[in-house]
């Protein structure tokens, strides 16, 4: 199991409840000719962790990079933190950790979150801490080319976590896990939402949806449901969150095909 030191960040976030971590409003993207988001609206709150799942394809990453502002938005606002998705005063606020690790394969573990340190601005102290709270210090002289799949993911992590983020985005982080690694990095999260950061994690497992306060359930680019895992099996009298989640599909498509009729 990992060991994590994430305690030693302090947070220090500024308190305030009244405005939503993510507000999105009649958001609509196309991607190769083709919707991808379809007029879209929600409010992530925050300090929570908030599950973004769905089946590959249905539009998580491009909601996701929209959120980050990599993403060209054909309508709608999207507003993160209190400012416009991409703007300058998020570069230091968001934190992203893509589904391919975004890290440089001939540096060391530790040069590549120093390197990151130094993008953000912040203390080469802080790049140790980050490492050592992903639970990777015994690995901070290892090339990332030699690492695992999991560890590479990590070292992505650390690479987010250096600066500290108030919102810290992650697209389908435990993709190619084994199990016990999964478990591990879910309580890294949990512990990052307990000292204040609010997390948007992408999956298309279902099983990891307990691990969250909140959900966002999506298909074919369309928000299907915000709810939470106890209400979703409530409103779907399912016990299983993946046949709750097969449930809430049929009912969506139900209803389309009467308002179609």
């Amino acid at each position: 199991m990992m060991t994590s030191s994430i305690d030693e960040f302090s947070t220090g976030f500024p308190s305030n409840a009244a405005t939503p971590a993510v507000d999105i409003t009649g958001l609509q993207v196309s991607r190769g000719g083709r919707p991808a988001i379809r007029d879209l609206s929600v409010r992530i709150s925050r300090g929570a962790i908030t599950g973004l799942l769905g089946p590959s394809g249905c539009g998580k990453t491009t909601l996701i990079r929209s959120i980050v502002g990599t993403q060209i938005v054909e309508a709608g606002t999207i507003m993160v933190l209190g400012h416009p998705a991409g703007s300058a005063p998020l570069r230091h606020r968001v934190g992203y950790v893509t589904q391919d690790p975004t890290i440089y394969n001939d540096l060391r573990v530790i040069d590549n979150v120093r390197y990151f340190a130094a993008l953000y601005g912040t203390s080469a102290d802080s790049a140790a801490d980050a490492v050592r709270a992903v639970g990777l210090d015994d690995h901070r002289t290892a090339y990332c080319g030699n690492l695992s799949g999991g560890q590479r993911t990590r070292v992505s992590l650390a690479c987010a976590l250096v600066a500290e983020p108030e919102l810290l985005v992650l697209d389908e982080p435990t993709v190619g896990l084994d199990p016990v690694l999964r478990v591990d990095l879910w309580e890294q999260f949990n512990e990052l939402s307990r000292r204040g950061t609010t997390l948007l994690v992408s999956s298309h497992v279902m099983d990891e949806a307990d691990h969250c306060g909140d959900l966002l359930l999506m298909r074919e680019g369309r928000l299907l449901a915000h709810t939470t895992p106890d209400q979703l099996r409530k409103d779907t009298e399912c016990t299983s969150l993946e046949e709750a989640f097969l449930t809430v599909i049929r009912r969506s498509a139900t209803a389309g095909h009467n308002r179609a009729d």
